[in-house]
């Protein structure tokens, strides 16, 4: 007979052992295991005529690639990251959760998904690898550049079925668009402009640069610790160029709890930039300009942006003009909802995935 107090036993062995296998099962991605990997490009040259003897380039990939019968990858897939991110951002639930999985838009046994860093970000060449400001004055052309190099030299992609990217990413498939116009079935650039970085956008990055330099522990970029005032100020502009104040306001309804928040974006930010990373991160739009080579883009292309953006303002009426000069453009703006988070909506599948089958659909009957 068994004891009562082993039946207890026994049923709290029971349930965390099902609580065990909940988290194990729940922990697994419902996709393939993603696999990261480093491409080291031999004497780089940037459009400032500068070179890196040795540029590293890292990337994470989820599935294999797939050939037809001439030879050409039919099944890539390239996201491109945001300024100061990294490819593994996509992995999360919200994203990588909402396309990956079996069934899912972007499903990875199905697809070759390719995250790269870009230069400058995550385990990319940077600044804070050692040569700190002397390090090449890198450009968005630059980093289109070497992430091709990366997908054509050492991933062996002759064509890609979808480009697409967020924020920064975004205003990198633009330039795929023209640089490669017969690389891609479809690009998706996802809350940006096809146009130069100017008015409220520049001067809020030339601020947060400034701030950073004018910090005496900045040291001109030799500094042993971050320089915290000048990155507090530097992650203030920030913060309010990606804010939504429709969220905010729900999440922070009270000064108490707005403070709160304040601190706590603070303390992350601080822990995870490096100064001289972030200038040139803010700084490498400065020449970015896609509007006169639009007429060059080929494939079909979805501009995906969000009323609540302040990034991308829509009361500019800059997409409208714009796209006009894309043969097969189509510009979507997402109306403010509970759902919209402003900038970051970009993150969320669930709001534009709907105008991502379309494209994937249109694109396939297209070629």
């Amino acid at each position: 007979m068994i004891s009562g107090n082993n039946r207890y036993s026994r049923f709290i062995f029971f349930v965390s052992l099902c609580l065990l296998i909940n988290t194990i099962v729940h922990a697994q991605p419902k996709y393939p295991t993603p696999v990261e990997g480093d491409y080291l490009i031999k004497d780089f040259s940037f459009v400032s005529g500068e070179k890196l003897a040795s540029l590293n380039l890292h990337y994470t990939v989820i599935g294999k690639p797939m050939l037809n019968k001439e030879g050409t990858v039919i099944n890539a897939v390239i996201i491109m990251h945001g300024s100061t991110g990294a490819g593994k951002n996509f992995l999360t639930d919200m994203f990588a959760g909402g396309l990956f999985g079996p069934g899912q838009l972007l499903d990875a046994t199905k697809y070759f998904i390719i995250l790269p860093d870009g230069i400058g970000h995550g385990k990319s060449s940077k600044p804070s690898d050692g040569l700190h400001m002397r390090f090449p004055k890198y450009t968005y052309d630059d980093m289109v550049l070497a992430d091709y190099r990366l997908v054509t030299e050492h991933l062996h992609v002759n064509h890609a079925r979808l480009v697409m990217g967020t924020s920064m990413g975004g205003m990198h498939a633009w330039i795929w668009g023209y640089q490669y116009p017969g690389f891609m079935d479809a690009l998706m650039p996802l809350a940006s402009l096809p146009v130069a970085i100017a008015g409220r956008n520049r001067i809020q990055r030339k601020m947060a640069i400034d701030l950073i330099k004018m910090d005496p522990e900045w040291k001109g970029g030799e500094y042993t610790a971050q320089p915290k005032l000048g990155m507090r100020g530097a992650i203030s502009s920030m913060i309010f160029m990606t804010s939504s104040p429709l969220q905010w306001q729900k999440s922070a309804p009270t000064r108490e709890l707005a403070e709160t928040m304040l601190d706590n974006l603070e303390k992350r930010y601080l822990a995870s930039l490096d100064a001289n990373d972030f200038i040139y991160q803010f700084d490498a739009s400065r020449d970015y300009d896609p509007a006169p080579h639009l007429a060059k883009i080929k494939a079909p292309l979805f501009a995906v942006n969000s009323a609540d953006d302040q990034v991308n303002p829509p009361e500019l009426g800059l997409m409208e003009k714009e796209i006009k000069k894309v043969v097969k453009g189509k510009y979507i703006l997402l109306p403010i909802t509970d759902k919209t988070t402003g900038h970051g909506t970009h993150s969320n599948p669930s709001i534009w995935g709907g105008y991502l089958k379309e494209l994937l659909t249109l694109s396939a009957t297209s070629k």
